[in-house]
Protein backbone atom coordinates (compact mmCIF):
# COMPACT_ATOMS: atom_id res chain seq x y z
CA UNK A 1 0.00 0.00 0.00
CA UNK A 2 1.70 3.54 -0.84
CA UNK A 3 1.54 6.27 1.72
CA UNK A 4 2.63 9.92 0.81
CA UNK A 5 3.56 12.81 2.79
CA UNK A 6 3.71 16.62 1.36
CA UNK A 7 6.08 19.00 2.34
CA UNK A 8 5.22 22.63 1.21
CA UNK A 9 8.65 24.20 0.54
CA UNK A 10 10.54 27.82 -0.77
CA UNK A 11 9.34 30.87 -1.68
CA UNK A 12 7.08 29.67 -4.37
CA UNK A 13 4.84 27.18 -1.76
CA UNK A 14 5.79 24.23 -3.94
CA UNK A 15 4.58 21.44 -3.04
CA UNK A 16 7.09 17.95 -2.39
CA UNK A 17 5.95 14.78 -2.29
CA UNK A 18 7.82 11.59 -0.65
CA UNK A 19 5.93 8.93 -1.81
CA UNK A 20 6.69 5.29 -0.36
CA UNK A 21 5.45 1.54 -0.04
CA UNK A 22 4.42 0.79 3.49
CA UNK A 23 5.63 -3.02 3.50
CA UNK A 24 8.70 -2.10 1.96
CA UNK A 25 9.86 1.29 2.88
CA UNK A 26 11.23 1.83 -1.18
CA UNK A 27 10.44 5.24 -1.49
CA UNK A 28 10.17 8.23 -4.85
CA UNK A 29 10.39 11.99 -4.26
CA UNK A 30 8.53 14.08 -6.14
CA UNK A 31 9.31 17.86 -7.48
CA UNK A 32 12.17 17.97 -4.73
CA UNK A 33 11.94 22.08 -3.99
CA UNK A 34 13.35 22.35 -0.44
CA UNK A 35 15.80 25.51 -1.06
CA UNK A 36 17.29 26.13 2.38
CA UNK A 37 18.76 24.17 5.03
CA UNK A 38 16.04 24.31 7.44
CA UNK A 39 13.59 22.62 4.60
CA UNK A 40 16.49 20.10 4.11
CA UNK A 41 16.03 19.18 7.75
CA UNK A 42 12.76 18.94 7.53
CA UNK A 43 12.83 16.22 4.70
CA UNK A 44 15.66 14.74 5.94
CA UNK A 45 14.76 14.36 9.41
CA UNK A 46 11.13 12.45 8.17
CA UNK A 47 12.91 10.24 6.18
CA UNK A 48 14.92 8.84 8.45
CA UNK A 49 12.19 8.66 11.05
CA UNK A 50 10.14 6.33 8.96
CA UNK A 51 12.91 4.12 7.79
CA UNK A 52 12.38 5.02 4.05
CA UNK A 53 15.29 3.84 1.01
CA UNK A 54 15.00 6.92 -1.53
CA UNK A 55 15.10 4.27 -4.89
CA UNK A 56 13.91 7.32 -6.74
CA UNK A 57 13.80 11.38 -7.65
CA UNK A 58 11.18 12.66 -10.27
CA UNK A 59 10.76 15.70 -11.63
CA UNK A 60 7.43 16.48 -13.00
CA UNK A 61 8.78 18.99 -14.75
CA UNK A 62 12.20 21.30 -14.45
CA UNK A 63 11.00 24.88 -13.12
CA UNK A 64 12.89 26.44 -10.87
CA UNK A 65 10.45 25.69 -8.13
CA UNK A 66 10.58 22.55 -8.25
CA UNK A 67 14.21 21.47 -8.75
CA UNK A 68 15.58 23.20 -5.75
CA UNK A 69 16.34 20.40 -3.66
CA UNK A 70 17.47 18.26 -6.55
CA UNK A 71 20.97 18.52 -5.64
CA UNK A 72 20.53 18.05 -1.84
CA UNK A 73 18.26 14.71 -2.37
CA UNK A 74 20.51 13.51 -4.94
CA UNK A 75 23.89 14.49 -3.18
CA UNK A 76 22.39 12.28 0.49
CA UNK A 77 20.22 9.63 -0.97
CA UNK A 78 21.84 8.50 -4.16
CA UNK A 79 18.66 7.74 -5.81
CA UNK A 80 18.23 6.80 -9.75
CA UNK A 81 17.20 10.52 -10.55
CA UNK A 82 14.26 10.78 -13.77
CA UNK A 83 13.25 14.47 -15.72
CA UNK A 84 11.34 14.63 -19.13
CA UNK A 85 13.56 14.82 -21.65
CA UNK A 86 11.66 17.64 -23.28
CA UNK A 87 12.60 19.69 -20.09
CA UNK A 88 16.49 18.89 -20.53
CA UNK A 89 16.68 22.58 -21.38
CA UNK A 90 15.45 23.78 -18.19
CA UNK A 91 17.28 21.97 -15.66
CA UNK A 92 20.54 23.29 -17.62
CA UNK A 93 19.45 26.36 -16.79
CA UNK A 94 18.18 25.88 -13.74
CA UNK A 95 20.93 28.25 -12.34
CA UNK A 96 19.49 31.27 -15.03
CA UNK A 97 16.04 30.63 -13.67
CA UNK A 98 17.42 30.84 -10.12
CA UNK A 99 19.04 34.23 -10.89
CA UNK A 100 15.51 35.92 -11.90
CA UNK A 101 14.15 35.65 -8.27
CA UNK A 102 17.09 36.42 -7.13
CA UNK A 103 18.15 33.08 -5.70
CA UNK A 104 21.26 31.21 -5.56
CA UNK A 105 21.86 27.63 -7.06
CA UNK A 106 24.26 25.36 -6.69
CA UNK A 107 24.80 22.70 -9.49
CA UNK A 108 22.51 20.44 -10.48
CA UNK A 109 22.46 16.76 -10.66
CA UNK A 110 22.44 14.87 -14.18
CA UNK A 111 19.62 12.85 -14.75
CA UNK A 112 20.18 9.25 -14.97
CA UNK A 113 17.05 8.32 -17.23
CA UNK A 114 14.03 10.42 -19.02
CA UNK A 115 10.28 9.46 -18.50
CA UNK A 116 8.05 7.88 -20.33
CA UNK A 117 4.78 6.29 -20.08
CA UNK A 118 6.43 3.24 -20.02
CA UNK A 119 9.12 3.83 -17.47
CA UNK A 120 8.85 1.63 -14.47
CA UNK A 121 8.90 2.75 -11.45
CA UNK A 122 8.06 0.29 -8.66
CA UNK A 123 8.46 0.77 -4.65
CA UNK A 124 7.62 -2.79 -3.93
CA UNK A 125 5.24 -4.22 -5.55
CA UNK A 126 3.09 -1.29 -6.41
CA UNK A 127 4.14 1.52 -9.60
CA UNK A 128 2.67 4.73 -11.33
CA UNK A 129 1.09 4.55 -14.27
CA UNK A 130 2.96 7.64 -15.97
CA UNK A 131 0.92 10.40 -18.12
CA UNK A 132 2.79 12.53 -20.34
CA UNK A 133 1.10 15.98 -20.26
CA UNK A 134 2.65 19.00 -21.79
CA UNK A 135 1.72 22.28 -21.92
CA UNK A 136 2.67 24.50 -18.73
CA UNK A 137 6.23 22.96 -19.70
CA UNK A 138 7.13 21.06 -22.99
CA UNK A 139 7.40 17.91 -21.24
CA UNK A 140 5.50 17.41 -18.19
CA UNK A 141 4.13 14.37 -16.48
CA UNK A 142 1.75 13.16 -13.82
CA UNK A 143 2.27 10.38 -11.80
CA UNK A 144 -0.66 8.37 -11.43
CA UNK A 145 -1.58 5.25 -8.54
CA UNK A 146 -4.13 3.56 -9.35
CA UNK A 147 -5.21 1.36 -6.78
CA UNK A 148 -4.91 4.43 -4.64
CA UNK A 149 -6.59 6.59 -6.34
CA UNK A 150 -4.48 9.10 -6.69
CA UNK A 151 -2.82 11.26 -8.97
CA UNK A 152 0.18 13.84 -8.88
CA UNK A 153 -0.25 16.26 -11.10
CA UNK A 154 2.73 19.10 -11.01
CA UNK A 155 1.90 22.05 -12.70
CA UNK A 156 -0.49 20.64 -14.89
CA UNK A 157 -4.07 20.49 -12.86
CA UNK A 158 -4.81 22.38 -9.62
CA UNK A 159 -8.02 22.88 -7.31
CA UNK A 160 -10.00 25.23 -9.46
CA UNK A 161 -7.04 26.24 -12.07
CA UNK A 162 -4.30 24.98 -14.28
CA UNK A 163 -0.86 25.57 -14.75
CA UNK A 164 0.33 29.06 -16.49
CA UNK A 165 1.73 29.02 -20.11
CA UNK A 166 2.86 32.28 -20.29
CA UNK A 167 6.28 30.42 -19.94
CA UNK A 168 9.14 29.22 -21.89
CA UNK A 169 7.75 26.18 -24.01
CA UNK A 170 4.14 26.64 -22.31
CA UNK A 171 0.98 26.35 -24.74
CA UNK A 172 -2.12 27.12 -23.69
CA UNK A 173 -3.68 24.50 -26.49
CA UNK A 174 -1.42 21.62 -25.68
CA UNK A 175 -2.61 22.24 -21.90
CA UNK A 176 -6.25 21.70 -22.23
CA UNK A 177 -5.87 18.81 -24.79
CA UNK A 178 -3.56 17.23 -22.07
CA UNK A 179 -5.88 17.49 -19.25
CA UNK A 180 -9.10 16.44 -21.12
CA UNK A 181 -7.36 13.23 -23.12
CA UNK A 182 -5.36 11.90 -20.41
CA UNK A 183 -6.31 13.36 -16.92
CA UNK A 184 -9.74 13.67 -17.24
CA UNK A 185 -10.20 10.03 -18.25
CA UNK A 186 -9.37 8.69 -14.81
CA UNK A 187 -12.47 8.23 -12.43
CA UNK A 188 -14.33 11.07 -11.01
CA UNK A 189 -13.04 9.95 -7.53
CA UNK A 190 -9.49 9.79 -7.99
CA UNK A 191 -7.87 12.53 -5.80
CA UNK A 192 -5.38 14.88 -7.54
CA UNK A 193 -2.09 16.31 -5.72
CA UNK A 194 -0.62 19.17 -7.58
CA UNK A 195 2.75 21.10 -7.52
CA UNK A 196 0.98 24.00 -5.26
CA UNK A 197 -2.13 24.36 -3.25
CA UNK A 198 -4.73 21.90 -1.90
CA UNK A 199 -5.90 18.49 -3.12
CA UNK A 200 -9.15 18.25 -5.16
CA UNK A 201 -10.72 15.25 -7.31
CA UNK A 202 -11.21 14.54 -10.83
CA UNK A 203 -14.81 15.11 -10.53
CA UNK A 204 -14.87 18.20 -8.63
CA UNK A 205 -12.50 19.93 -11.61
CA UNK A 206 -14.58 18.25 -14.63
CA UNK A 207 -17.87 20.44 -12.68
CA UNK A 208 -16.18 23.70 -11.34
CA UNK A 209 -12.43 24.12 -12.84
CA UNK A 210 -13.18 27.57 -14.59
CA UNK A 211 -10.64 27.01 -17.24
CA UNK A 212 -12.05 23.82 -18.60
CA UNK A 213 -15.79 23.97 -17.45
CA UNK A 214 -18.12 24.03 -20.67
CA UNK A 215 -15.42 23.00 -22.87
CA UNK A 216 -15.68 19.71 -25.12
CA UNK A 217 -14.62 16.38 -23.43
CA UNK A 218 -12.03 13.98 -24.80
Amino acid sequence: MIKFKKFVFNTFSENTFVVWDEQSGEAMIIDPGCGNKSEEEELSSFISKNNLTIKFMVNTHCHIDHIMGCNFVFDKYKPKYFIPKEDEPLLQNGKTQASLFGIELGALPEPGEYLTENTVLKLGKVQPILFFTPGHSPGAYCFYFEEEKICFTGDVLFEGSIGRTDLWGADSKTLLNSIKTKLYTLPDDVKIYPGHGESSTIGDEKKYNPFIRGQKQY
